[in-house]
């Protein structure tokens, strides 16, 4: 366990969790016009405070206890109508393979 530097943010050991709504792919896209890939999923936005937040990237999205997606970006953290980003895992399947193989 890494300790943090002097005058540097806290930092939670415990990984915290909340529930969030898979957001539809035509909401998502027209919250963020241009931006959203086959290779991202949204999530969250229906309720205030509830969303992934900066330092949170790399962390998982999970579905009936299977990983999904990793928190990629978003605009702020929590604000209402406004998903998160993830990238799917599912299209990283064969890369993550080859790369933990070797």
């Amino acid at each position: 366990r890494g300790e943090p530097q002097p005058g540097a943010a806290h930092l939670s050991l415990c990984l915290p969790c909340l529930s969030l709504t898979i957001t539809p792919n035509n909401t998502c896209h027209s919250v963020f016009p241009g931006k959203i890939t086959e290779n991202m999923v949204c999530a969250g936005g229906s309720m205030v405070g509830q969303d992934a937040c900066q330092g949170d990237s790399g962390g998982p999205l999970v579905c009936d206890n299977v990983l999904q997606g990793l928190v990629s970006w978003g605009l702020g953290c929590g604000q209402l109508g406004t998903p998160g980003v993830y990238v799917k895992i599912c299209k990283y399947l064969d890369w993550i393979q080859t790369t933990v193989k070797n």
